[in-house]
């Protein structure tokens, strides 16, 4: 048992750190994917979305920290039970949205590794198991120094997460695993090769015959029944292959000019996924910004999913002289983590992106 407790002490402490670094990384896509669970058609909790933000850190450092707390032993059975905790709250979580579809991708890890529902949720099985073998061997979990290098080691951790969590909330995610990062091409990964392995789908055709109805299973070929058609069910075997990129699009109010944008150099697109929700501070540094950067050659847009009456308000309030053109709030959210945000394309590929906090450091 004390072997089989230290081996299990050592996987959920290191996963726990990793999975939980993943998401300290870009504590505000773990927020985007908490106001998806508490929307009305998951958990129906709408009352936390506004807290989502400051759960999505508290979340992130706990189990970063728990992480660390185990590795060390520092206070076992607090830890232990904490992990207990979370592990049973997140495979309740993974199964809900798994068994009833609801969430397509639980954010374990981010956008590093994508899960799907029900592999999050076996993943969180597999650790619940690792957890209950150290509920039982508790007593085998102790500290690897003496008290105070232990305490020590402890509140540094918790320090340095929480201002790890607070830098990357100020500026941009350390690391950038999105399909938007720096040096990826967009136009390149919205593209389904000729030889990308096609979807798989069962088709279950519903048929009355002699008065009863009767089932058909093909793979999309209508069958050769004699009876009356009822109905057809279709459900996805494969997914096969899904681009990177699925829902970008720069549009005006008729037509959309995701193309010509994505042919030009020197582009330069502010992006505000929400103009009400945008940082005023942000916006006020917007002016002198993109006067500059038109000055050197640079064409500059706005991308927001914000209505018409909104555009022209900002542009009138801080005399900006860019157009905005329209894309999905989430794609927005998803290129650049910050509202305002700056991404800098040349002919597609994404060149520089910047947090509004770091205006002034863009090099143009």
């Amino acid at each position: 048992m004390k072997y089989i407790t230290h081996i299990s002490r050592m996987l959920v402490g290191v996963l726990f750190i990793i999975s939980g670094f993943i998401k300290l990384n870009d504590p505000l896509g773990f927020s985007y994917k908490l106001q998806e669970y508490f929307g009305a058609d998951v958990l129906n909790m709408e009352f936390l979305i506004p807290y989502a933000l400051l759960i999505s850190v508290f979340v992130v450092v706990f189990e970063v920290v728990l992480g660390v707390f185990l590795l060390i032993g520092y206070k076992p059975k607090f830890t232990v039970y904490s992990l207990l905790a979370m592990i049973v709250f997140f495979t309740f979580l993974t199964f809900y949205s798994a068994y009833f579809e609801k969430v397509k991708d639980c954010g374990c890890f981010g956008d590093a590794l994508k899960l799907t529902p029900w592999q999050s949720f076996w993943k969180d099985v597999i650790l619940l198991v690792l957890i209950l073998i150290l509920v039982f061997g508790l007593k085998h979990v102790k500290p690897i120094f003496s008290k105070l290098p232990t305490t020590v080691i402890a509140l540094l951790s918790f320090i340095a997460s929480l201002w790890f969590g607070y830098h990357v909330l100020m500026h941009l995610p350390a690391i950038d695993f999105r399909a938007y990062a720096i040096g990826k091409n967009i136009p390149e990964q919205m593209k389904i090769p000729d030889d990308a392995p096609k979807p798989v789908l069962e088709y279950t055709w519903t048929f009355k015959v002699d008065g009863n109805e009767e089932e058909y299973v093909t793979n999309g070929s209508y069958p050769q029944v004699e009876g009356e058609y009822v109905g057809v069910e279709t459900k996805v075997i494969e997914e096969g292959y899904i681009p990177p990129i699925q829902d970008f699009s720069i549009e005006s109010v008729d037509e959309d000019l995701t193309s010509h944008f994505m042919d030009m150099e020197n582009l330069i697109i502010v992006a505000m996924y929400n103009i009400n929700k945008a940082e005023t501070d942000g916006v006020v540094k917007l002016k002198a910004f993109t006067e500059k950067a038109m000055k050197k050659g640079y064409k500059v847009i706005g991308l927001t999913s914000s209505g018409e009456a909104a555009k022209q308000q900002v542009k009138q309030d801080y005399n900006l002289n860019f157009d905005f053109y329209l894309c999905d709030e989430k794609v927005i959210k998803t290129i650049v983590r910050s509202n305002p945000g700056i991404v800098i394309l040349n002919k597609g590929t994404v060149i520089d992106k910047s947090h509004w906090n770091d205006i002034e450091d863009i090099e143009l």
